[in-house]
């Protein structure tokens, strides 16, 4: 039962996390930043996400902006889903690089 609470906490996250970067990367002509997973801790404490970003020669630089203003984001994440949870969780962001991994398998395939 507890698992099936966490999947929807975790979604609603995801959810709410993409449409924040969403906002933010609007004035950043040329990148694009999605939140391809969520997952939330079993007491609901921590968040950690992973960013997927476009192009990827930037993705060191978006994550570190990311997690230099992570109190904003959770203030913004705070006013977004304050009413349906109790706590706002802890965010943690890494950098999902499975679609630079498959792209790479393919170039491996195809020689």
């Amino acid at each position: 039962m507890q698992e099936t609470r966490q999947n929807k906490i975790a979604r609603l996250f995801q959810k709410e996390l993409s449409l924040i970067f969403q906002s933010q990367t609007r004035m950043m002509h040329g990148v694009m930043v999605s939140v391809t997973r969520a997952k939330v801790s079993p007491d609901l404490s921590v968040c950690t996400a992973y960013l997927s970003v476009f192009p990827s020669e930037k993705a060191e630089e978006i994550i570190s902006n990311v997690n230099t203003n992570i109190k904003t984001i959770r203030y913004d994440l705070g006013k977004r889903v304050g009413k349906q949870v109790r706590i706002i969780p802890e965010l943690r962001f890494f950098i999902d690089d499975s679609l630079d991994y498959i792209e790479h398998i393919d170039e491996l395939l195809a020689k």
